[in-house]
């Protein structure tokens, strides 16, 4: 029972990790809470132009995070072999090759914007979301730049100061939130628009904190000193490349079938989008949660990697799984019990409540499948071993979910709570799928 509760050094190790992290990624769904429930108090017509606009906004953006995850498992190998000069290089031409997929992705989703009417929402919503979308796309560059500095900075195991900036970040969007959507202290009322300033403008100072923060800490300004004796190489951007890219066409599918999912929800209406806003906002709580113990799980990973300690792997497998079944069942129990109160902290509007509370038995429904395929990522990241991971989400995402959730939703007429359904059958798939090849890895690793 000891063991089981996290009383022994692999549960404790995981957690020491994972708290900062898991801080540091409800911090990032924070801006996305504080946007909802400020927004909110507008009317269903704001939330679901804001919801709408980060939707759009995010299929892409989840492109950029991707990518950005492939530096972590490779520092990390690195560094648990003192390759230090190493880890450096990797750094340079991470910031390298992020800044410039993220000039990429900001190209293509201003192009977007002549098509957001060709998407099937209300024309009113549509309108009303452009402003705030370009916010955020514009916040996309400074972004990637944070991002090649906190995913470095959690290969080599410092995992604080980046909660430390995002926390610092989302209390600033908080602040500004209030000043630009009500238009106090003499600044505009902004209403929508106001959340997309603010929220550009708190991811713009990230960069700066981060990079201060590695100029004045000598364990960290070692890195930048060697920065001058490397240089951009093809080979480090390959390898780059060759981890992030599948994590990121991984994550990609699984963000396009909720975002994807969160139009269809527009053909059946405003209170529908509004609703499933809130439901996913919920979601992502927990779920982000998951992400800093599956982070912490990667980078503890590709430590033991490093040096070839199975074992090691084997042990740190197991207690995350653990560590997460624990807190999905909470997070289960609590959207069960609280369904109804919950939505009332972002609308007052009665209609959006009901139907919000009847998303959240589905997402209560699909909240340990959902952990154990964020785990099984955290494990295979740690091992480089992603290539697998895309089949692997397209066969659980493309092929499973989406489809799953149409048939109930519109085919067989269900409506709201039938495009839900659809996650319970492709995260389910998702977590045996990942569970089987982390097994096989562990076997094959260990009759060499």
């Amino acid at each position: 029972m000891r063991k089981f509760f996290g009383l022994n050094r692999e549960y404790g190790a995981t957690l020491r990790l994972a708290v900062p992290i898991i801080l540091s990624q409800v911090g990032q769904i924070v801006t996305q809470l504080a946007d909802n429930i400020m927004v909110g108090r507008l009317g269903a017509l704001p939330l679901a132009a804001v919801s709408f606009g980060g939707t759009v906004s995010f299929i892409l953006f989840i492109t950029c995070m991707g990518i950005t995850l492939g530096i972590t498992p490779i520092v990390g190998e690195a560094y648990a072999q003192g390759r230090h000069r190493d880890a450096s290089a990797y750094l340079l031409n991470a910031i390298a090759l992020y800044c410039g997929i993220g000039l990429l992705i900001f190209g293509v989703q201003m192009g977007l914007i002549p098509l957001l009417d060709n998407m099937g929402q209300p024309a009113d919503v549509v309108t009303l979301s452009i402003p705030y979308y370009k916010y955020l796309v514009w916040s996309i560059l400074p972004f990637m730049l944070f991002a090649a500095f906190k995913q470095f900075l959690e290969g080599v195991g410092n995992t604080t100061i980046s909660m430390m900036i995002v926390v610092f970040s989302n209390l600033l969007n908080i602040l500004l939130n209030y000043v630009f959507i009500y238009g106090k202290w003499g600044a505009p009322e902004m209403g929508a628009t106001g959340a997309g300033l603010a929220t550009f403008i708190s991811r713009l100072i990230t960069p700066f904190l981060i990079i201060g923060y590695c100029i004045v800490h000598h364990k960290m300004r070692r890195y930048l000193q060697l920065l001058s004796r490397t240089r951009l190489m093809l080979r480090k951007i390959r390898e780059l490349l060759k981890v992030g890219f599948p994590i990121c066409v991984q994550m990609s599918l699984e963000g396009w079938t909720f975002a994807f999912s969160s139009i269809m929800m527009g053909w059946l209406g405003t209170v529908a989008i509004a609703a499933n806003q809130i439901a996913i906002t919920l979601c992502n709580i927990g779920f982000l949660s998951l992400v800093g113990i599956s982070s912490a799980t990667t980078i503890r990973v590709s430590h033991a990697y490093g040096v070839g300690d199975y074992q090691a792997i084997r042990r740190i497998g197991s207690s995350s799984y653990r560590i997460g079944l624990v807190w999905n069942a909470f997070t289960a129990f609590t959207f069960i019990l609280l369904r109804d109160l919950l939505p009332q902290a972002f609308t007052d509007n009665e209609e959006v409540i009901a139907m919000t509370s009847k998303m959240l038995i589905v997402v209560a429904m699909f909240q340990f499948s959902d952990g154990m395929q964020c785990i099984g990522m955290g494990l295979l990241r740690g091992m480089q071993d992603v290539k697998i991971t895309m089949k692997i989400a397209f066969i659980s995402y493309l092929v499973i979910n989406l489809p799953v959730g149409y048939l109930f939703g519109f085919t067989l007429g269900i409506g709201e709570i039938g495009v839900w359904l659809g996650y319970i059958f492709g995260l389910s798939t998702a977590a045996i799928l990942l569970r089987r090849r982390f097994n096989k890895n562990l076997r094959f690793a260990t009759t060499e």
